[in-house]
């Protein structure tokens, strides 16, 4: 039974101004709960089964859709998704070092290697753009929550990198 203060206004829903038992001020309405059995996976006859999907945003569906990742999948452990984004990052720093400054700067000056850097770069592009895509993908199987920050980040770096092969690839061929 809810008690009401006598001084309430009376217009407003009897409801909405319930006075705790004890006479002391206002109590907010506790929301029922109910509890509801559900047998555990290590019940007999229970199978465990992964987690229903979770509705994602049309983009998020299109992202894990190009780079194949499943949706009933458990994540990836983060130790792992940071250790190649380090991985390929290094392997993209050491592309860029040798195309801008190693090949063509360093080794010319010291009168050795002209004409090699396609031969260098060529492998080691297509490695970096490699594992730049597996960087993404770990990220997304993951379930990363930065994981759009670090699919920009590959992108960028892997926009500048192709362009570098596409350079040398001009330069072995023309």
């Amino acid at each position: 039974m809810t008690v009401y203060d006598d001084a309430v206004d009376h217009h407003a829903s009897p409801a909405a101004t319930p006075i705790s038992p004890t006479g002391t001020g206002f109590e907010p309405p506790v929301r029922p709960t109910s509890t509801v059995d559900v047998p555990s996976a290590g019940s007999p006859g229970v199978t465990a089964r992964p987690a229903p999907a979770t509705e994602r945003p049309p983009a998020d569906r299109f992202m894990r859709r190009l780079l194949r990742v499943p949706e009933e999948r458990t994540p990836v452990p983060e130790s792992d998704t940071h250790r190649i984004f380090g991985a390929s990052i290094l392997l993209s720093a050491t592309r860029c070092l040798l195309s801008y400054i190693v090949l063509p700067i360093l080794l010319p000056l010291l009168g050795l290697a002209k004409g090699v850097g396609p031969y260098v770069g060529i492998p080691i592009g297509v490695l970096a753009l490699y594992f730049d895509f597996l960087g993404i993908r770990r990220f997304w199987l993951a379930d990363h929550h930065q994981r759009w920050l670090f699919s920009a980040v590959y992108a960028v770096v892997g926009a500048m990198v192709f362009s570098l092969l596409v350079v040398d690839l001009v330069d072995l061929l023309g």
